[in-house]
């Protein structure tokens, strides 16, 4: 571990190598995390099945290339196709905890990211899947730097995404009505606006970005159908950070996890990057905690 430290720290130029391309993934982890803040604030659910439509979302592109689709087409076909897969979802299951304790829909959330793991598995097997877009690499500073063009495009569509979401939730009709529903929904009902509808669109708006996530997961990295929790992890640790709404925190958070998180997997091992996310989820939220308590103590 303290061989790797210092080879980071005697080679500034592979230190490079190593945060430029976490921050490139942890794009990758901002667009999961836009849906988890869309959900939580719309809806007020902590969404456990978040990273199971990650991985959902990385199989369905895996299998649309397998088919002979291109990986540029696969891409906005399975964001479509899990755009419905989240609305089928809102119909079925998460309509009936939306007015619940925000205890009963982590339960049943937890509950559909089981069943859409194993049923992931029994149908597709466990096997490390992954994606090669024929893309390619470029390099920097005399190749001491070396990043694949599918995380500078996915770094780019993280952008492109978060920069759309905003305008769409400031000027569209329905990204107002969205907005007015997570404020008061009570009150935008009274005011004509179908507080369910919006609740649907919003969750397969979550599930579409959640399939472009799992797309560009399965084509910059691999996926396997137990991946989900550690995306569930990362979306709920970016929103904390960045806060609900704040579209430019996520990407920060984003970026700044997933350098951290490539700097931790080759300073520890790679067998202990996932361990990485979960002990930083837990400073997290005993970080919050300690602030919340502070505004207690000054309130009174």
């Amino acid at each position: 571990m303290f061989d790797n430290l210092l080879l980071l720290v005697q080679n500034p130029s592979f230190a490079l190598d190593v945060v430029l391309n976490g921050m490139l993934v942890g794009a990758i982890f901002a667009l999961a995390a836009y849906g988890m803040s869309l959900v939580w604030g719309v809806l007020n659910i902590v969404n456990i099945v978040q990273g199971e439509l990650v991985m959902l979302g990385g199989f369905i592109a895996f299998y649309l290339v397998g088919h002979g689709l291109p990986p540029a087409a696969a891409l906005p076909v399975s964001t479509a196709v899990m755009f419905a897969v989240g609305w089928g979802l809102y119909r079925v299951v998460i309509f009936r905890v939306v007015d619940k304790d925000l205890f009963i829909s982590i339960l049943a959330t937890f509950g559909l990211s089981i069943v859409i793991q194993q049923l992931t598995n029994t149908v597709f097997g466990s096997d490390v899947r992954s994606i090669d877009t024929g893309m390619g690499s470029f390099y920097m500073l005399d190749g001491a730097v070396t990043v694949a063009w599918i995380k500078v495009a996915a770094f780019g569509l993280a952008l492109v995404v978060g920069l759309a979401l905003w305008l769409f939730l400031r000027h569209a009709r329905l990204g107002q009505a969205i907005r007015a529903t997570a404020q008061n929904p009570r009150a935008a009902h009274i005011l004509g606006i179908d507080t369910h509808r919006v609740y649907a669109l919003t969750y397969g708006l979550n599930a579409a970005l959640c399939g472009a996530a799992g797309s560009l997961a399965v084509m910059a990295w691999t996926i396997h159908p137990y991946i989900g929790l550690p995306y569930t992890v990362r979306s709920f640790m970016i929103v904390v950070v960045a806060g609900l709404g704040n579209v430019g925190g996520v990407v920060a958070a984003g970026l700044g996890l997933g350098a951290l998180e490539n700097v931790a997997g080759f300073v520890l091992g790679a067998e202990y990057q996932i361990a990485f996310v979960f002990a930083l989820m837990v400073l997290i939220l005993v970080w919050r905690n300690w602030r919340a308590a502070r505004r207690r103590t000054y309130l009174s």
